[in-house]
C-alpha cells in the first residue's frame, strides 16, 4: 500500500506543472463493483473526491461502502499479529509467520456483510483515471457458520472438532494482520465513457474475518481469510 501511496504522490508532483485545470476540485461518484475468483464479491459504494492544487489532477477522499462477500470451502487462518508474527506494530509488515503458531478453521460456506468508511487516492489523465481505495472502520454482519477446526499441533484435544463462528463485528485499518473484522481494497483504472459513466477495472484485496464462540488454541477466536480477486466496476457521477 505504502508504494502505491508514493506512486501516486510522485504523479500528482510531475503533473501538476504540466497540467490544465480541465479538472474538477470535486467529483462525488456512486459505484457498484463485482469481484470472482475463489469467491464472489458485490460491492456498493458513495465517494467524495477533492482536486488537490491548481490542476486538481491528484484527488483525495472519502466514501461508504457495502461490501457482501461469498465463498465455499475456504481455509480461515489465525488472525491476530501476536500468534502470527510474533510482534505487533507496523514492524509485522517485515516479519516472517511463525508457522506453528497458525491454525485453520475450515468454513464451508461463509457470507459476510461489511459496511465500512472508504479512503480515496486518485490520479487523472485526461478521461483515465488511475487510483487506490482502502477500507478503513465500519461494522460487518452475518449468520453463524459451522466449521472444523483444525489445530497445527494434532495432540490438541480440539483437533478436528466442529465450531461455531460469526463474522467478527467490528472493523479496523491498522497495520497488515493488526487490522481487525473485514476490509476491502481495489487498485483500479477508471475510464469516463461518457460526462456521467465511467467503467471500472482492477484488483479487489479482501480481508474477511470470522469470530468463533470459544476460545480455541493460544486463547485465540479470531480467524481470517485473505483473498484477490479480479474486479469490473461502473462509476456514476452525481
Amino acid at each position: 500500500m505504502r508504494k502505491i501511496i508514493l506512486l501516486l504522490l510522485f504523479c500528482a508532483a510531475f503533473g501538476e506543472g504540466h497540467a490544465q485545470n480541465i479538472y474538477p476540485k470535486k467529483v462525488t461518484t456512486a459505484d457498484v463493483a463485482i469481484s470472482a475468483g475463489g469467491g464472489f464479491s458485490g460491492a456498493l459504494s458513495y465517494n467524495q473526491m477533492y482536486g488537490i492544487g491548481k490542476s486538481s489532477r491528484f484527488k483525495i477522499g472519502w466514501g461508504a461502502r457495502l461490501t457482501s462477500f461469498f465463498g465455499k470451502n475456504l481455509d480461515y487462518a489465525t488472525a491476530p499479529a501476536r500468534l502470527t508474527s510474533g510482534q505487533t506494530g507496523p514492524q509485522v509488515l517485515f516479519v516472517e509467520n511463525i508457522l506453528s503458531n497458525i491454525d485453520t478453521l475450515k468454513l464451508s460456506s461463509t457470507q459476510t456483510n461489511a459496511l465500512n468508511l472508504v479512503i480515496h487516492l486518485e490520479y487523472n489523465i485526461k478521461k483515465l483515471a488511475l487510483g487506490f481505495n482502502i477500507d478503513a472502520i465500519g461494522v460487518t454482519f452475518g449468520a453463524q457458520q459451522q466449521g472444523t477446526f483444525i489445530a497445527k499441533s494434532t495432540g490438541s484435544r480440539l483437533h478436528n472438532t466442529q465450531q461455531s463462528a460469526k463474522p467478527t463485528a467490528f472493523n479496523l485499518l491498522l497495520v497488515s494482520d493488526n487490522d481487525l473484522g473485514s476490509l476491502n481494497s481495489e487498485l483500479y483504472a477508471r475510464y469516463w465513457l461518457k460526462e456521467k459513466v465511467g467503467l471500472r477495472f482492477g484488483a479487489s484485496f479482501q480481508f474477511t474475518e470470522y469470530t468463533t464462540s470459544q476460545k480455541l488454541t493460544f486463547e485465540n477466536d479470531r480467524f481470517r481469510n485473505k483473498i484477490l480477486m479480479p474486479f469490473v466496476g461502473l462509476s456514476i457521477r452525481l
